[in-house]
Order: structure tokens, then sequence, then C-alpha cells
């Protein structure tokens, strides 16, 4: 785990994905799940056919039961500290289709309160300023309000709370720091700050007054969180959560992730056309360095952040497909490549300010806490 380093708070190097699934413990996805996700969906989305999402901890059992018609729920979230790029969403894009496709609920964690805690120079009222504003990027995915409900901590904690400290009594300091790396000038908010985001994992069953389990689609980072849900689930009386792992959307810049502190490295829902266009055509490409050897010994689409937008845009298998093996042949130029790429993530971006929009000022009707008032 030399080479790189994974936690909640931080990404760096080049990931090997594989070291990390068995570092975290976590189990591969496996064309297993997938047929079973075909049976009672009738199609497998191309996130997750396609490799985007690639590890799970107990996927197949809850699509077990859902097969015998038993309650559950979708969970995840969003740190809210600055606008939302593509790879964002890429868990929310699938979250929607899983709602949709089994008819089940959502639940979106805003924790503006850990960006406060984790940011010496974040300020709680701006934390929960772009709570507000992420959310939008989640309903403009097409959510209505009887299937999501965001939970905002600061606004929304109430029903979180008494939940939160049966998990933070279940948890040492020990255990906190080993699965954390925190130190002793850790603040205390940060320390207790996990015991919130396992809270939301056992809030359905809290609500429905009945055992259901939750999938939370993310990227693998967030394990930690999730492998102390499940170790104190049971001593609680809760389920244990299920989880599904992306790995990370590759940076235009050729890294691992995308970077806030490089916005070259991602594009952002709030981009304009203009800036999207040079982000795209400045990106690092797996190709050659003339359009001359291209021709002659082909590209590499693997390393090539160009073709991983390509498979994410492009629902077309047949599509995808020859846009890889023309790179590698030679017969596709990066120019022609980018220019087919900025087509498609425009088309997308477009649509999705438009949702965007239509929806600005109507948050606090997907507040789980409005609701419950």
């Amino acid at each position: 785990m030399d080479e790189f380093v994974v936690t909640p708070w931080e990404v760096r190097g080049r990931v090997d994905y594989q070291k990390l699934l068995h570092h975290f413990g976590a189990k591969p996805l496996t064309p297993a799940e997938l047929s079973l996700v075909e049976k009672y969906a009738g199609e497998v989305h191309p996130l997750l056919k396609r490799g985007f999402f690639y590890a799970h901890r107990d996927f197949d059992l809850l699509l077990k039961w859902h097969g015998e018609s038993r309650p559950w729920a979708l969970y995840t979230g969003r740190g809210p500290s600055g606008p939302v790029h593509i790879g964002h969403m890429v868990p929310w894009i699938l979250l929607k289709w899983l709602s949709d496709k089994f008819g089940v609920e959502v639940y979106f964690q805003m924790t503006d309160d850990e960006k406060f805690f984790d940011d010496p120079e974040m300020e709680l009222a701006k934390a929960t300023g772009w709570a507000y504003e992420n959310a939008l990027d989640v309903i403009a995915l097409g959510f209505t309000p009887d299937k999501l409900h965001i939970i905002i901590d600061t606004k929304d904690v109430e029903p979180l709370y008494p939940i939160a400290v049966k998990v933070a009594k279940k948890i040492t300091w020990n255990t906190a720091k080993a699965t954390f790396g925190f130190s002793d000038s850790t603040n205390i908010g940060l320390i207790f700050y996990p015991s919130l985001q396992i809270a939301v994992a056992f809030l359905p069953t809290e609500l429905r007054g009945e055992t259901t389990p939750v999938l939370i689609p993310c990227a693998i980072d967030q394990d930690p969180y999730f492998r102390l849900a499940r170790d104190v689930a049971d001593v609680l009386g809760y389920p244990k959560p299920a989880t599904l792992y992306s790995k990370f959307i590759m940076s235009l810049t050729g890294e691992s992730k995308m970077s806030a502190s490089n916005p070259d490295s991602a594009i952002y829902t709030t981009d304009s056309e203009k800036v999207v266009k040079r982000k795209i055509y400045n990106a690092f490409t797996g190709g050659r360095p003339t359009a001359e050897e291209q021709r002659k010994y082909g590209g590499d689409p693997e390393i090539c952040p160009i073709f991983h937008y390509h498979m994410l845009f492009d629902p077309d298998d047949g599509a995808v497909e020859r846009v890889k093996s023309d790179c590698k042949s030679g017969t596709l130029l990066c120019g022609e490549c980018k220019a087919a790429l900025f087509e498609k993530v425009r088309e997308f971006l477009t649509r999705h300010r438009e949702m965007r929009e239509k929806v600005a000022g109507r948050v606090d009707e997907y507040r789980l806490g409005a609701k419950l008032q």
C-alpha cells in the first residue's frame, strides 16, 4: 500500500484497485451478482457491466432479499465543500437507476458538519450553503420527493441522533484511531462524526419499524465507515448494510482521481461549454505524440481519461467498443475522439442544467427533517 493512499479524506498516487480490494477485505463484483441484477431489473446498468463498480459487501444477499419481496432502501452521500463534478455523480447516477428499477427509496446525506470539522478554513454556514447547492445536482437527476430523502446533517439531525449515540457507545477510541487514522490533535467533532454517517445506514429500519437493510453505492474510499457499521449492526439489532464500491473516475490530467485543488482535472456541472471544451481538448490521453505515430502504432485507451469518459457517457456498448478498437488500431486520432466526447458531455450537461434550474429553491421539499415535522 506504500505507493498510494486511500482514506475517506485523501486519495493520492495511482490506485491499485486489486490491492485495495485485498486491503479492505471487500469482494469483487462477479458475473453472478450481475446476473441477479439482470434477473430483477431486466438489464444491467453500464456502470456495473463496464467495471466502474467493481467490489461489494453482501450485494448478492441484498438482491436475494429483494427477490423475497422484503423491504430495503438506498443510501449514499456527499461531503459538501464546493461544486459538484462528474466524478462525484457516478454513484448518484447508479443510485437513481437502482431506485427506478427496484422501486426503493433513497436516503442522501449531506455532511456539512464533517466538512466544517475537517477543514480549518471552512465556515459552518458556507458548508451548509454548499449542501443546499449540491443537493440540486442530486435532485436534477430526476428524483421526486417521495423517493428521495435528503439529510443535511445540521438541519436534519433529530432522527439521526438517537441512533448515532447508540453507535458511538459501541465504537472505542482505539477502534476509531485504527480505522480513520485519528491523532491526539484531531478535534472531537471529527472523531464523533463517523457515528452520524453510520446512523443513516440504520435509519430506514427505525423509520419503518421493521428490518430494512440499505444498499450503499459509493466510492471505495468510504469503506471504513461501513466496515464499522457492519461491525456494530448485530449488537444494536440492525441489519448489516450492503455496499457497492466504485473506482474513481480518472482525472483529465491522467491521475487516478480528480482533485478539487486542480479545477482542470475534472468537469463540473457548473462549467460553461467553453470551459468544458477547453478541459477536454487539453486533457491527457493515451495517444501518441504525433498523428503519424498514432496511425502507425495506435493508442492505449486503458490509461486514457477521454476513453473512460466515453465509457461513462455512451450507453451503446458497440459504440464504446468501436472507440476502443479504433484507438488501438490507430484509425481514431485523439482530436477526433475528444471532439466526439465533447458533444456527449455537452448534451448531458445541457439536460442536467435545465433540470437543475427547474428544481432551484425546492431542496426543502426533499429534506427528511422537513417531511418529519
